[in-house]
């Protein structure tokens, strides 16, 4: 995948990413919230910040020691 793609693809993550915290606070300041609903989104940002993770050490790699 050429840089320009994979910068790309990470700020539209970093954006689902930050647009997800968003979510979350709605949902569980919703008294009648459904927790599993809480737990599948917790568990779908986490997803997003290993992608997040993934990509940017694919475009900024660590250099050998």
């Amino acid at each position: 995948m050429p840089k320009a793609a994979m910068l790309h693809r990470l700020a539209e993550l970093k954006l689902e990413h930050s647009d997800l915290d968003d979510v979350i606070a709605r949902v569980i300041d919703d008294p009648g919230h459904d927790e599993l609903r809480v737990r599948r989104l917790k568990k779908r940002k986490l997803l997003i910040k290993d992608q997040i993770a993934w990509l940017e050490r694919q475009i900024d790699p660590d250099e050998p020691a």
